[in-house]
């Protein structure tokens, strides 16, 4: 067809007419035709990305905080892997600290058992007690002194704290029985357990073969139980990188070496600092980046005045590993992190050919709350993310049951999981990273609009209208003339374009919001336009069409997300 058939001049304006059945017929057949491909535009750039995501200490159980970190990880190597990227995800195992060395160290007091139940969680209450039972040791000679020197103030401010560590030993009493009594009966004869614990950091820290084993010991017991926990939500990595791996290698003064050579290391009262914002300033990185001229940036201590290095240097070093990896790297950390994030890219600017620090990106998020819920791991209370799953799924179960009591109990269980698992993740990634989550149970449950259920039931009754039609007629396109089926196959147009800008922008929320509007679309017309009942055999077939075309849009969408796409509920 000529396009002036389709063009006419008005007034010194060109209007274009489009063919509104070969538009449809061809968004239609090539939504069906590429299927699983269809929407996932890939870049003509490609690249080699690492994704770090999680890298939650390993003395505790993940829970819902964590929770958003990796959902979110996730989400962006699956939007870069579909994208035609090269993705790798890696975890940074925090290995050095004293809290690690605490769990081993009650693990050893124990007598080196086996874990049971839920690892993660049973490494944490391990970590808790020793806290708990040396700080309840501690405030009851605290409290008695006081008394005996007639100290008010003092004596009611540790009785006060008595009163709170009290009550986190009954609840980790409750929870691992044989946990708690232990360290209760050995820690109190012990003369000085901390100092016990940093000997053993120590020793951990000098690379000492045996006690390498033991801590190794007790942080796979708790990765394993990361790995477990994730994998309900199909969350996997590629490599565990371990902090300690790295101070053995000397890779942190290596890394100082080189910064002390750029002449950007500073002495200040003993202590070796770098200059972050001279570096700014002189390599234009505030314009580079976009950062505001006017803002100094705070400099950065390397080394203390004794001699001590800080974790900094470790990051650093840990960096320019994985950009012998990586082209590009991402870094999930929550918001708290801006500053020395920014430091980190400045000091790899420094060192390097910018590359480094312009590949670099902090990806930043708030944190997630719970209402009622105040956690904390050196007390042992925290909303793991298992529980939060099981009730997930305990509620979805009570819809399926209500919807679908005819399935077997298998189905009822694998839509539930689906179901459940979904509206989590769903829930996490539909508010935007810089803003906090309050988490909702009734929003994130309801199968009436914005949530994963909502939308997975849609998917679902593309299937049952497909599954209960016994003829297939030839379409006719020309057909598709109510309003509804046009926004709806505009709609379904679109999601190549969103998904790119998704991709490109790092906002897997753009996804959730597409994905919930394309639900809410083809709920209308579904209500509005009879399918199976078309006036014709040419309606019908094209309906049906429309209908294929919505179930594949709508599962790409969740896939990409992470998120299943049941076929029934």
């Amino acid at each position: 067809m000529c396009i002036r058939d389709r063009a006419t001049a008005v007034q010194g304006y060109i209007n274009f007419h489009a063919d509104t059945t070969e538009y449809s017929k061809l968004v239609l057949e090539a939504i069906i035709k590429e299927d699983k491909e269809y929407g996932f535009i890939k870049t003509s750039n490609p690249q080699k990305v690492m994704v770090e995501h999680t890298s939650a200490n390993p003395n505790s159980p993940l829970h819902i905080g964590n929770a958003r970190n990796s959902i979110l990880g996730d989400s962006l190597a699956s939007l870069l892997e579909n994208r035609g990227n090269d993705v790798t995800i890696h975890f940074l195992v925090n290995d050095m600290g004293r809290q690690v060395a605490m769990a081993t160290y009650g693990w050893k007091l124990m007598g080196k058992p086996e874990p049971e139940g839920t690892a993660e969680l049973w490494v944490g209450t391990i970590y808790a007690a020793v806290n708990v039972v040396m700080e309840l040791t501690r405030l009851r000679a605290e409290l008695k002194e006081a008394e005996q020197e007639g100290w008010v103030y003092e004596a009611s401010e540790a009785q006060e704290q008595i009163e709170e560590y009290t009550k986190a030993a009954e609840m980790l009493t409750e929870r691992y029985p044989y946990i708690y009594k232990a360290m209760s009966e050995k820690l109190p004869k012990i003369p000085d357990p901390m100092s016990e614990i940093v000997a053993l950091n120590t020793r951990y820290e000098n690379n000492e073969p045996e006690t390498v084993q033991e801590v190794r010991t007790v942080i796979n017991y708790c990765l394993n139980g990361f790995q477990e926990s994730l994998g309900l939500l199909g969350i996997h990595f590629d490599s565990f990188d371990f902090e300690s791996d790295l101070v053995w290698a000397q890779a942190a003064e290596n890394v100082l070496d080189r910064l002390k050579e750029t002449g950007y290391v500073i002495k200040d009262m003993g202590a070796q600092v770098l200059d972050c914002d001279w570096i700014a300033r002189d390599l234009k990185l505030k314009e580079r980046w976009g950062l505001h001229p006017e803002h100094e940036i705070p400099r950065l201590v390397l080394v203390r005045s004794d001699g001590t290095t800080l974790y900094t240097l470790r990051d650093m070093a840990y960096s320019i590993y994985k950009f012998g990896l990586a082209d590009r790297v991402i870094n999930v950390i929550g918001m708290e992190q801006t500053l020395a994030q920014l430091q980190l890219r400045i000091a790899l600017a420094a060192i390097g050919d910018l590359k480094m620090g312009d590949n670099q990106l902090h990806y930043s998020y708030e944190f997630v709350k719970l209402p009622g819920v105040k956690m904390s791991g050196r007390l042992g209370r925290y909303v793991t993310l298992n529980e939060v799953l099981e009730r997930a799924v305990s509620l979805a179960m009570e819809e399926v049951e209500k919807r679908n009591p005819e399935l077997t109990p298998e189905e009822k269980t694998e839509i539930a999981e689906m179901v459940g698992y979904g509206a989590v993740k769903y829930t996490l990634l539909s508010v935007d990273p810089m803003k906090q989550v309050v988490f909702d149970w009734k929003k994130a449950l309801d199968f009436e609009t914005n949530s994963a259920p909502f939308i997975q039931y849609s998917h679902a009754r593309t299937c049952n209208i497909l599954k209960r039609a016994t003829q297939n007629p030839e379409p006719e396109y020309a057909t598709l003339n109510a309003l509804k089926e046009k926004e709806l196959i505009n709609l379904l147009a679109e999601f190549p374009e969103t998904f790119e800008r998704a991709a490109e922008e790092l906002q897997p929320a753009n996804l959730t919001a597409y994905a919930n509007n394309l639900a809410d679309k083809f709920n209308s017309f579904y209500a509005t336009q009879n399918v199976l009942k078309a006036e014709t055999a040419g309606l019908m077939g094209a309906r049906l069409k429309v209908v294929d075309a919505a179930r594949i849009t709508l599962r790409n969408a969740l896939m990409v997300l992470g998120i299943d796409a049941p076929e029934q509920m």
